[in-house]
């Protein structure tokens, strides 16, 4: 990285004018595939011209530093343009993904003060055209559609970028201004809004590297959307600020249809959710051997922990094995990970990388907590504060984010153990845990005896109340094709997972579904399966379309 020429420190001018002006101006910055699985390319160089233009729209739109510019896309070409372009100028970027219903879309627009929307015509007039009258700081949309006519009230984003100059001088910005907003997914209670600044390109520029040997050159694929953070940070900033090919996919996920970008498109890297891999799994080892996956080097997941038979499986059907990785929101970019220049164990959450200091903790009180240094004891996983792309704050909430932090510790509200050689194993959330019969449970130690079935596609954990030992442990099953639901297999699956765990931990009722209920970033949605136990109403299904 090299900073702005006159001082200071800006995302944008990292991912893309640095390129422009180099050897990787012709170099391919963005291939965009539409639905039908044609290839758009932007040159470093194209992406230079086309984000100037855009930070000269919000100047003529007389948008400020701080101002915040929200995007409602699919992955097509104007949200990369738009949050680079938003970038260098200054201003704060926040991705939305499309699949929101109107009242998350308003809940967030509101929270973060939106002054300009950068959507389609069939999103605003589905979502936002409702919304308009309650929206009053809205100042602009903008409608990326090139061949429809423009709703009343709205601009055309390419009328007004056709007319704008491609050259742009980047104001200086700090490493503390501020850049990105996300909201976290909102598993439980009401969404949280992220702020980070542009000092968190150094962490996506290192963690890359370190956490998935990503190298100039490469083609990367990062199947997240821009509306999760994973989305942005190695869907949009990182790649480019290594100088990488970013490989994007406007369609939603099809199991085929991946293994043939993987394979036609020569993909080098690849960065996922456990969640696909196990739908890909599915397709079975005779229809995936078909393809030829010799280009693919690195293959890395995030979002929900990975199962040791997913990392293994990688290795038989892709070549390699699959890398877990963890972080947060408010890391901003990986702390720990199964990186590449180290060995692999198999649902481990791998170790901190370089720079990032890591703790189990107990707390003793608001105040006060005490970290374990004895390996294979659960506890709170805590970082200490001060990595580049550490949160800055929560939106509007100054309290909050200052009860994440105690003693110089930033308090993450995972529960993990951490083995003598060092490697992190999740254990589950703080708010998850099952308090049972005087024993405290993770769900995830459950969920991981359950994946390991063969007839196991899919499994999530909760507790409900019981009168006698506070919570009972219930599992809600996904069978595999060509499983049948039947009592027979739930004796099966009671008796593995009591002979793995316990009578204690093991569920005490398992329930067959179609589907679990997950955020956009693939995480179960616990609160919705105890609201569906106890039948009561559920809540938040807006939020729980699974966009890989």
């Amino acid at each position: 990285m090299s900073g702005l020429p006159n001082g200071g420190l800006n995302i944008a001018h990292e991912a893309v004018d640095r390129h422009a002006v180099g050897s990787h101006r012709h170099q391919v910055a963005i291939r965009c595939l539409d639905a039908s699985a044609t290839p758009r390319d932007f040159t470093y160089l194209d992406l230079w011209k086309l984000t100037n233009q855009f930070a000269n729209v919000l100047q003529q739109l007389q948008v400020a530093g701080g101002d915040c510019v929200f995007t409602l896309l699919e992955r097509v070409p104007e949200l990369y343009i738009t949050v680079l372009g938003t970038l260098k100028k200054g201003s704060v970027v926040c991705p939305l993904f499309s699949v929101y219903g109107p009242e998350p879309i308003r809940t967030r627009l509101i929270s973060g003060n939106a002054k300009v929307l950068v959507t389609s015509k069939r999103l605003y007039e589905n979502k936002i055209e409702p919304l308009r009258q309650s929206l009053p700081g809205l100042k602009y949309i903008l409608i990326v559609d090139q061949d429809q006519q423009i709703p009343l009230s709205c601009d055309s984003f390419w009328q007004l970028l056709n007319r704008a100059s491609d050259h742009f001088t980047i104001s200086s910005t700090k490493p503390e201004t501020p850049a990105l907003l996300h909201f976290t997914s909102g598993t439980t209670g009401k969404p949280k809004g992220v702020m980070h600044v542009h000092n968190a390109v150094v962490a996506h520029c290192a963690s890359a590297r370190y956490a998935l040997d990503l190298q100039p050159g490469d083609i990367f694929w990062c199947t997240a959307d821009p509306g999760w953070v994973t989305g942005t940070s190695y869907g949009i900033i990182a790649p480019l600020v290594i100088g990488a090919t970013l490989l994007v996919d406007e369609a939603e996920f099809d199991p085929m249809r991946w293994c043939q970008i993987l394979q036609n498109y020569r993909v080098n890297v690849w960065y996922t959710a456990p969640t696909a891999i196990r739908m890909m799994m599915r397709l079975g080892n005779d229809l995936i051997c078909h393809y030829d996956f010799s280009s693919l080097r690195f293959a890395a997941s995030v979002g929900e922990p990975l199962n040791a038979e997913l990392v293994l499986w990688g290795k038989e059907a892709f070549g390699t094995p699959f890398h877990d990785s963890w972080w947060q929101t408010e890391t901003g970019a990986i702390m720990i990970a199964n990186y590449a220049r180290m060995e692999i164990k198999p649902g481990s959450m791998g170790k901190p990388l370089p720079g990032v200091e890591s703790a189990v903790i107990q707390r003793l009180s608001e105040s006060e907590i005490k970290v374990i240094d004895v390996p294979e004891q659960n506890g709170e996983l805590a970082l200490r504060r001060g990595w580049p792309s550490m949160f800055v704050g929560y939106l509007d909430d100054e309290e909050r984010y200052h009860r994440c932090f105690i003693n110089g510790w930033y308090l993450t509200g995972d529960i993990v153990r951490r083995d003598i050689d060092g490697y992190f194993w999740f254990i589950g959330r703080v708010d998850d845990a099952i308090k049972s019969a005087g024993h405290l449970i993770g769900p995830y130690e459950i969920e991981r005896v359950l994946l390991a079935q063969d007839a196991v596609a899919d499994a999530g954990v909760i507790g409900i109340p019981d009168p006698i030992i506070n919570e009972t442990v219930k599992a809600y099953v996904v069978l595999n094709a060509g499983y049948n639901a039947s009592n027979e297999l739930k004796c099966y699956l009671h008796a593995q997972t009591r002979k793995a765990l316990g009578p204690a931990v093991a569920p005490r009722e398992i329930e067959f579904c179609d589907k679990l209920p997950r955020t956009c970033s693939g995480k179960i949605m616990r609160k919705l399966l105890r609201a569906r136990a106890l039948g009561l109403p559920e809540r938040d299904l807006p939020t729980l379309d699974l966009n890989l």
